[in-house]
């Protein structure tokens, strides 16, 4: 039995920044992470069904799937709760 290092770099690609060249905007950037997570949750769901249904997945296998789209999910929830934050503190400033 083999079992991999996880890279941290592979949840926190969810938000990986782009370079400054792009100068894709902040909704743009947030679509894509928004995408990536729902792409690592898709897989997580596939990988849970492949070990349930016997076709040769490991329960190691899919529990770290499962665990990368739990912490890019919860990454996700705490960037929105911040921006949402950050927003409500903007809205009650006064000038």
């Amino acid at each position: 039995m083999q079992i991999n290092p996880l890279a941290a770099s592979s949840v926190a690609g969810a938000f990986a920044s782009q370079p400054a060249s792009s100068q894709q905007p902040f909704s743009g950037l947030f679509r894509e992470a928004v995408n990536n997570v729902q792409q690592l949750e898709s897989k997580a769901s596939s990988t849970v069904e492949g070990l349930l249904s016997g076709s040769g997945v490991d329960v190691h296998t899919a529990m770290i799937a499962t665990e990368k789209s739990d912490m890019a999910f919860e990454l996700a929830l705490s960037v929105r709760s911040k921006a949402v934050s950050a927003y409500q503190a903007m809205m009650n400033m006064q000038f």
